[in-house]
């Protein structure tokens, strides 16, 4: 791991845009977080059930607190820039040891869908994962049934790169995820245009 890399699990990046400022998910965040991971509409986007209680969202936090630790991803709470209040949570997990490549994931409270919120939060997640963690590809594996997300992908500039039919089983079916790469190359470009 570089020195560079290193700083980064030893001094959470927080990443700010023009309305949002994205800080480290922290236990603190459980209420607000709960609103998000038990509703049923959200949940079922990404192949989990909804949380019961918010000691299941608590016990999430620390299991990506736990990853931090172990250098393994980040977990940013979503806020807007005059209020601490998480509308939203991204991650960039699934880092490759020698960090060339991770993958993207992000969930919004529906209060905020369609307003360019995630957008901008992954915009500012994907500048920090190619120009300062210096990874080469980020991935999203959404599912097929989510045109939302796979839609963001495509206006991020991520290149569609097929289907995973029928990878995930959730509520006694399988269902298809796409699958969606982003080289910094390309993201370098997107930026320069």
């Amino acid at each position: 791991m570089s020195l560079k890399v290193d700083t980064f699990f030893t001094r959470f990046p927080v990443l700010s845009t023009q309305r949002l400022r994205l800080r480290q998910l922290l236990p603190a965040d459980a209420a607000d977080l709960f609103v998000i991971k038990s509703d049923l509409e959200v949940t079922k986007h990404y192949g989990q059930e909804p949380h019961k209680s918010i000691r299941d969202t608590l016990g999430w936090i620390e299991r990506l607190q736990v990853s931090y630790r172990k250098r393994e991803d980040f977990a940013w709470c979503v806020t807007f820039k005059d209020k601490d209040k998480l509308i939203g949570a991204c991650t960039l997990w699934n880092l490759d040891p020698g960090y060339h490549h991770g993958e993207i994931g992000y969930e919004l409270h529906p209060a905020y869908h369609r307003q360019g919120l995630m957008t901008e939060a992954v915009s500012a997640i994907l500048n920090f994962a190619f120009t300062q963690l210096g990874l080469h590809r980020v991935e999203a594996t959404p599912f097929a049934g989510n045109p939302s997300s796979n839609n963001l992908l495509l206006r991020l500039g991520f290149t569609y790169e097929g289907c995973l039919r029928e990878r995930h089983y959730f509520r006694r079916r399988f269902l298809d995820q796409t699958y969606f790469g982003l080289l910094r190359e390309e993201w370098a470009a997107n930026c320069r245009s």
